[in-house]
């Protein structure tokens, strides 16, 4: 196994062999985050870019200037677009007020997750390279999340969760699970707009079969509700991207708990993060 380690002096800095992830320090750094996005997005699913967003080949909006963006990096891979290979894209309040809201905003009524008392993040535009969806890459995914949350004491994190295709009826099964079994509490349940509201509640909740349903959600999905991960009420279908939108909402105590065991545990052996 290759050995891993983390910048104590800069907690969102973790490498694995060739692999470092850490946030973008330039902006062409986030260009490139951006075109990795663009090829994920648009070449390979079936988003519809933009006029702008097909003549730049890039996915962009007005929040990617604001906010920090997590980048998993190949050095094998040169100094170069081509050296990320996967990102996330963290919003904090300072930058969701510096554009006047969230993301999430505009699918959900995020009014109890924005009232919660402490710093929040909202997690989105993630995506990695076909030739890196490995676990040991989506790890180091989590393990810059678990060191963002951790840095800046993070208390809640939230965001649009997507399942392929714009026909609930198609997901009915993963989605009346998700709403059956983890459907989060009311002090932390953002609900989708009136106008894009679809209901989740599509099956009686005796006749799910929670392992076929499990088996259904995407990867990212599953992940979030093994660390204890909420759901909104309702759905919502981006028609842009072609998916179905949950929103996911994560307690962040497990994550940092965890990460400072790990720190801790390292630092008192003498070795690195």
């Amino acid at each position: 196994m290759a050995d891993t380690s983390v910048d104590q002096g800069e907690a969102s800095v973790i490498r694995t062999g060739s692999l470092e992830v850490r946030l973008a320090k330039t902006a062409a750094e986030v260009d490139w985050a951006q075109a990795l996005r663009y090829r994920v997005f648009y070449e390979e699913m079936t988003a519809i870019p933009s006029d702008a967003m097909k003549a730049q080949l890039r996915d962009f909006d007005e929040f990617d200037a604001l906010c920090d963006h997590l980048l998993v990096i190949d050095h094998a891979r040169g100094n170069g677009p081509d050296m990320v290979v996967g990102t996330y894209r963290l919003i904090r309040r300072p930058a969701a007020a510096r554009a006047g809201r969230f993301y999430s905003s505009d699918e959900y009524d995020i009014s109890p997750l924005v009232a919660w008392p402490g710093e929040i993040l909202e997690l989105g535009r993630s995506c990695v390279d076909a030739g890196y969806r490995t676990r040991g890459s989506m790890q180091l995914l989590w393990q810059g999340i678990a060191a963002y949350v951790f840095q800046h004491d993070i208390a809640l994190m939230f965001g649009c969760a997507s399942l392929p295709g714009t026909d609930p009826g198609a997901l009915a099964e993963p989605l009346a699970y998700l709403h059956h079994h983890h459907l989060a509490p009311p002090e932390l349940r953002a609900t989708a707009l009136p106008e894009r509201y679809v209901s989740m509640n599509l099956m009686e909740k005796d006749a799910i079969d929670p392992r076929r349903a499990l088996n259904i959600l995407p990867p990212l999905i599953k992940g979030y509700l093994r660390l204890g991960g909420f759901i909104g009420d309702g759905v919502v279908i981006d028609h842009q991207f072609n998916t179905t939108d949950v929103c996911i909402v994560v307690k962040t105590d497990l994550i940092t708990d965890k990460y400072f065991k790990h720190y801790e545990r390292r630092s008192r052996d003498g070795q690195p993060g």
